[in-house]
């Protein structure tokens, strides 16, 4: 075959260069018109790939290595839906492009498609894990000195577990790139890719548990020991490259009355054990968020962990247990675990200074970063990954001590949650969401690349053209595919720190922080109480008025249930607190749906409370607003409240004149 024309190579994004020339022949591909009938269309879908040149030496290498090589040449042709998934691989990861060239026959896995509703079953990818090692699948699980044991060992184990772990990689990473190589592919949402990289974890954390086990001396105590996953793992949106983040507890298995020196000495054996083959095997297992961090013992019995957290946690650590979940070996000490922590998670928002704690934690992260990679943190800097997650969790925290909806592990549901209450503002939610949804796919494809740990965008341009690819995105008449995507990030960045900015730091947090539980949730009688308790001369008819603005379904009353048990306080602290429920429900009647107002009291500095202090201290401000209720607008901006000078009230009431040339619409216009 003759080597094809540069300027033909370059149509389809491949360099002129000896080696892409020597592989299309090796492949019997070309781009003239004399080649096999859908050859050009595998030439097409090379084009789209991430890095085209890249995928022509993956397949080269797996053709080469395969036994079966003809055959998967045609299937390239005939399938286009395998042809989108295994070229998405191989010009997208060279990772796992090697991967496929070490380990050929796993080309077949891609022939699958996906189970409707779900990206790949979670039980075969454990069975997968556990005949790797040789566990029977049907065997009850490893729970620590009980259950199924792996019969491969040692090395060996970990080789076995490595390929197989990568064999399920392989399946979720050619589902999740390969819609921008083929576009008549379904797109894989974001929280379905990273659902099955958690229960891949999952599985890899059993299978290791089972590993560790079988290497146990003779003699052991025994003991059944819980790993408990944090961070994303333990929220079930999991990267393809992080660490995994645990806590183990361990316990006597029932009827068993022994030492617990002895029995905790299993217990760290069998976790160590577990840590290194993971760690081998697929990614660092990190149980820094134990207590007393890398200081505390590895393993604590469940009474161990109740004392430490009810006597000594700190803010940040109810912070990460509100992702915790039990993820492998024993299920009963793991859900005693969570059921025990769980009160202090969700109790967490009412210690002292608990808002003020969180928000200068994440000033601490931002500020650790060096200033030379600022700019290129996906993750950790200003308008990243960490903006999102800790302004939801921290309204979370605040919220969910009253709203058990929103009790949620993940991001994305959470935010979902405090959209549907009230919380956060439709448009603020959905905009939030979509920068989230970005930034984790980016970090995704980023460390896909080269199956590598990290949420740096690259330096060379080459790989971020490739980053960019790789997420569909494409050459505009005046653009690179990374000048688009920098674009975008850039957008999405900017709308992440402003919302962050906007909701984690709401004045609002630290005012419903500071109720009490049963003051921030308004039944009847607790309100009644509060009412009572606050000072207020007519405890019923200020009941009334509260049942009014918060009773029902609608998105304004659940607003208003988060505004009103903290303005109670407001007003209880004026000069007359009855007058300023009242007239706060004049306002608000007055009002109506206008689609801003009770979005400026939840989100915009102080205008909640001033409204609230105005209110109740002045019936003649009361009835001036009531005249002209938009004016409310003005409380939630410090330059509207700032008093004009003498020269231009005078210009502008001399302008309100001339617009008015009769004397009674020129003295309303005035009077406003």
């Amino acid at each position: 075959m003759t080597r094809p024309a540069a300027r033909t190579l370059a149509r389809y994004g491949l360099g002129d260069n000896d080696r892409v020339a020597a592989d299309l022949a090796e492949l019997g591909l070309s781009v003239d018109h004399s080649v096999a009938t859908g050859a050009q269309d595998v030439m097409a879908a090379l084009s789209r790939t991430g890095r085209p040149e890249l995928a022509v030496h993956g397949l080269a290498a797996l053709v080469k290595a395969a036994e079966d090589g003809p055959q998967i040449l045609a299937a390239l042709r005939e399938l286009p839906r395998f042809r989108g998934r295994l070229l998405a691989v191989l010009g997208g990861s060279t990772g796992l492009s090697e991967h496929l060239a070490a380990n050929p026959t796993q080309w077949r896995l891609l022939l699958a498609e996906a189970t409707p509703g779900d990206l790949i079953n979670s039980r075969s990818m454990q069975e997968v894990l556990f005949r790797a090692v040789g566990i029977d699948p049907a065997a009850p699980p490893c729970t620590g000195t009980d259950g199924a044991r792996a019969t491969v060992v040692g090395g060996k184990a970990v080789l076995a577990l490595r390929r197989a772990y990568r064999s399920q990689l392989l399946i979720i990473a050619a589902h999740d790139l390969a819609p921008a190589v083929e576009s008549s592919l379904p797109v894989t949402a974001l929280p379905a890719v990273c659902h099955a990289l958690s229960d891949l974890a999952d599985a890899n954390l059993q299978a290791g548990l089972s590993v560790a086990a079988a290497a146990l001396p003779a003699g052991a105590a025994p003991a059944r020991l819980a790993i408990i996953a944090m961070g994303k793992c333990g929220a079930k949106e999991l990267n393809y490259l992080s660490d995994v983040d645990v806590i183990f507890a361990a316990e006597h298995p029932a009827g068993v009355d022994g030492d617990d020196a002895r029995m905790l000495a299993t217990a760290t054996n069998l976790a160590a054990g577990m840590m290194r083959i993971c760690g081998q095997a697929a990614w660092e297992v990190d149980a820094a968020l134990r207590p007393e961090g890398k200081a505390g013992a590895l393993v604590r019995t469940p009474a161990s962990h109740t004392a430490y957290y009810r006597r000594w946690a700190h803010t940040w650590e109810f912070q990460a247990l509100l992702k915790a979940r039990p993820a492998a070996g024993d299920p009963e000490v793991g859900r005693a675990f969570t059921d025990m922590t769980a009160a202090g998670v969700w109790s967490a928002a009412g210690r002292d200074s608990f808002v003020d704690d969180v928000q200068a934690m994440r000033r601490r992260v931002e500020a650790n970063i060096p200033d030379d990679i600022k700019d290129k943190e996906l993750k950790l800097g200003a308008g990243g990954l960490r903006d999102v997650e800790f302004a939801v969790q921290l309204l979370q925290l605040v919220h969910g001590r009253t709203d058990a909806d929103l009790r949620l592990p993940g991001t994305l549901m959470a935010l979902r949650s405090l959209i549907r209450g009230g919380y956060v503002g439709r448009s603020d939610g959905a905009e939030m969401a979509a920068a989230y949804t970005f930034l984790r796919r980016a970090e995704h494809r980023l460390q896909l690349q080269r199956l590598r740990r990290t949420h740096l965008l690259p330096e060379d341009e080459a790989d971020l053209e490739w980053l960019a690819r790789a997420d569909g995105y494409a050459p505009t008449g005046t653009s690179s595919a990374a000048e688009v995507f920098t674009a975008d990030r850039t957008r999405h960045s900017a709308t992440v720190r402003r919302l962050h900015e906007k909701l984690f730091y709401r004045p609002l947090l630290n005012a419903v922080a500071r109720l009490q539980p049963g003051e921030a949730r308004l039944t009847p009688d607790a309100a009644k109480a509060r009412l009572e308790a606050l000072g207020y001369v007519d405890p019923v008819g200020a009941l009334r008025h509260l049942e009014a603005l918060t009773t029902g379904v609608s998105r304004r009353a659940a607003i208003q249930r988060t505004l009103l048990p903290v303005m109670l306080g407001w007003f209880a602290e004026s000069p007359d607190p009855d007058a300023g429920l009242l007239g706060f429900r004049q306002v608000s009647d007055a009002l109506g749906t206008t689609h801003w107002y009770l979005g400026l009291l939840r989100d915009a500095g102080a205008a909640a409370e001033r409204l609230a202090r105005l209110l109740a201290t002045s019936r003649y401000a009361t009835d001036l607003l009531l005249r002209a209720p938009e004016s409310v607008s003005m409380l939630g901006d410090d330059d509207e409240l700032t008093p004009p000078s003498l020269a231009a009230l005078l210009s502008e009431t001399l302008a309100a004149t001339a617009r008015h040339p009769d004397s009674e619409h020129a003295t309303r216009a005035v009077r406003g």
